[in-house]
């Protein structure tokens, strides 16, 4: 793959502030591309923000709370006027629910809550800058899964990310030919705050497979499920 790809592209990647979406950040960077980072509140992302300054890239950063809706369309909003379109999207926020050991105590709220955030933020970030991909003939979108399975103490979640795969295939029937591709990709279980410390890779094993999907030409793949840990040996 060439190592220039990226270079004057614009990415934006949802919780960027810290462990999986900081490190698809500097991974991007790293290959010239622009990124616009996201956390919560402004002084989440500083850390991030440190560490793009090594990179000869623009970095930017939009901050809003990905479970309310109006400030979703605030974030949308900003990012249009302030730079117009993006060109890469990773769609990497999101919760977990509360761990609860009997599988029939799942509360509704916390159905409400992971949907909201895990997918249907999702579909409106999709919704707002794929149109514009496809008018320009190109794009890439990465909505982060998981291969989490039979875990029904964590059902709101997992069920989230089932809907997540499931979202993806049925938009990238829509993109065939238009030059925008959209993948699921799953990291792989990363010790990070989510992942928590007992799981298999250091969150620094999500590159570069992470990048492949935005580095990606075969539109044959499009609609895909792509797993971060199994392309770790690419070449970027």
């Amino acid at each position: 793959m060439a190592t220039d790809k990226l270079k004057g592209r614009r990415a934006f990647i949802t919780g960027s502030s810290r462990g999986i979406g900081q490190q698809i950040a500097l991974g991007l960077a790293s290959l010239g591309c622009d990124v616009i980072i996201h956390g919560r509140q402004k002084n989440h992302t500083a850390i991030t923000r440190k560490l793009l300054e090594s990179y000869p890239v623009k970095a930017d950063e939009v901050h809003g709370d990905l479970s309310d809706n109006k400030n979703i369309n605030t974030m949308i909003s900003g990012i249009h006027e302030r730079f117009g379109n993006i060109d890469i999207l990773y769609n990497n926020a999101a919760i977990m629910c509360p761990y609860e050991k009997d599988i029939w105590q799942h509360k509704p709220q916390a159905f409400e809550n992971s949907f909201q955030v895990n997918v249907y933020t999702m579909y409106y970030l999709c919704a707002a800058f794929i149109p514009g991909m496809i008018d320009r003939n190109f794009g890439r979108v990465i909505n982060l899964t998981s291969g989490i399975k039979d875990q029904t103490e964590l059902l709101p979640y997992s069920i989230t990310k089932a809907a997540v795969d499931k979202l993806t295939r049925d938009i990238s029937f829509k993109l065939k030919g238009t030059g925008v591709m959209i993948y699921s990709l799953d990291p792989g279980w990363l010790k990070t705050d989510l992942g928590g410390p007992n799981a298999w890779y250091p969150v620094e094993d999500v590159l570069p497979g992470a990048l492949f999907p935005a580095l990606n030409d075969n539109d044959d793949l499009n609609g895909s499920f792509l797993s971060a840990i199994e392309l770790k040996d690419i070449k970027v």
